[in-house]
């Protein structure tokens, strides 16, 4: 049995799956093709109602999606994938010279409701779920503002741990988001602040 873990998490991982920090294993047996040595992490967002909904969505054997784990606003995770099987997360992709990188990489989608669309005077997601105006994240760097659904505190410490673990387990080189691997994608958006929050690996 392989297992790995870190002093400073509550978390570990044992043939691939994490375990401790009350993780939920969902069974997603679409999925079966080897990964290998994963080396990228590629991060998401559900765009939908909750954690536990937008998982037990993601392991229907007839939806064309999947993702390693997701993380909750409250900090739950819910691993569906095995970090040694391919997810299909990734889609039609490309970044650094590879292409088709669900063979090559691990997806962790994070509970989050995107891009806000504002209806009098409402921030509203695209499922029709209102937003509060405290759970919202601006975007005014470009001619016209934007409005996405903000991540929460606890949800970063628990993202942050379990990259943490898995950069400690696997030969992780590049943790991107869904938007840095295909145009086709806006996911996480601008309220995940990669480009600040991966300076810690």
């Amino acid at each position: 049995m392989d297992v790995f873990s870190s002093s400073n998490s509550s978390f570990s991982i044992v043939n691939h799956r994490l375990m401790g920090g009350g993780v939920i294993h969902l069974e997603c047996p679409k999925n079966r093709r080897g990964l290998g040595e994963p080396d990228m992490i590629i991060l998401h967002y559900t765009a939908g109602m909750d954690a536990i909904s937008s998982a037990k969505f993601l392991v229907k054997p007839d939806v064309k999606a999947s993702a390693h784990v997701v993380i909750g606003r409250d900090g739950q995770v819910i691993q569906m994938v095995p970090f040694n099987i391919e997810a299909w997360h990734a889609g039609k992709s490309s970044y650094g010279g590879r292409n088709e990188l669900n063979h090559c990489s691990i997806g962790i989608e994070l509970d989050n409701l995107g891009q806000l669309r504002l209806e009098g005077g409402k921030f509203v997601a695209e499922c029709g779920k209102e937003v509060l105006v405290g759970e919202v994240y601006t975007e005014d760097s470009g001619e016209v503002p934007t409005y996405w659904h903000d991540y929460t505190d606890v949800q970063m410490r628990v993202l942050n741990e379990v990259c943490g673990l898995l950069v400690d387990t696997y030969p992780i080189g590049d943790i991107v988001g869904h938007s840095d691997v295909t145009s086709r994608k806006v996911d996480p958006g601008p309220a995940l602040r990669v480009a600040d929050w991966i300076k810690f690996y």
